[in-house]
């Protein structure tokens, strides 16, 4: 008889699907054993304790969410208009996965206001995300006030579109969006 083992990413998965849910929370051993249908005591196979597991869904979430996504960009050649439409792209196709979701994302900076250690975190993923934006930005923009002025713009948009309820006066929010994303590569 064979005992097949949930896979470690699934319960890194389930963690971020739970701390989007209900915050850091509701990451509960027993919580996910039973969301993924197994006994708790596979997680102890792959994590020492909880604590564990929360260092590791935001290692996850900060490799996808910076590094993944920047080699994306990059691996498709092109300038920095290029690689910033291709960007746009990628994020607003994102949707709302586990790890790369704009749920996650807005999870954890919610628990960054309550937690240091993750606020470190998250202002290092924010400045690296900041610094890719400047490099694109600045290889079109000689003006190094506009090229911040635009990342800023860029990031606000990102995270804000997602609480902002407001009509669009007669636009939809995708023709906005895009709209915006004409703007910022001009």
């Amino acid at each position: 008889m064979s005992l097949t083992r949930t896979p470690r990413g699934k319960w890194i998965e389930e963690g971020l699907r739970a701390l989007s849910a209900g915050g850091p929370e509701a990451v509960r051993i027993e919580s996910l054993a039973q969301a993924l249908g197994v006994s708790k005591g596979g997680f102890y196979w792959y994590f020492g304790n909880r604590g564990a597991l929360l260092t590791e869904m935001l290692d996850a979430w900060e490799r996808e969410v910076t590094e993944a996504v920047i080699e994306r960009v990059d691996s498709g050649g092109g300038d920095g208009r290029a690689k910033l439409a291709r960007l746009f792209t990628i994020v607003a196709s994102s949707g709302d996965g586990p790890v790369t979701g704009t749920t996650a994302d807005l999870a954890i900076r919610d628990w960054a206001r309550r937690d240091e250690a993750v606020a470190q975190r998250l202002r290092r993923v924010d400045n690296r995300r900041m610094e890719y934006l400047r490099s694109l930005f600045g290889s079109f923009c000689p003006d190094a006030d506009d090229v911040e002025v635009r990342c800023m713009l860029t990031f606000s948009v990102r995270i804000g579109t997602h609480f902002i309820a407001a009509d669009h006066g007669g636009h939809s929010r995708a023709e906005v969006m895009a709209l915006t994303r004409k703007w910022l590569l001009r």
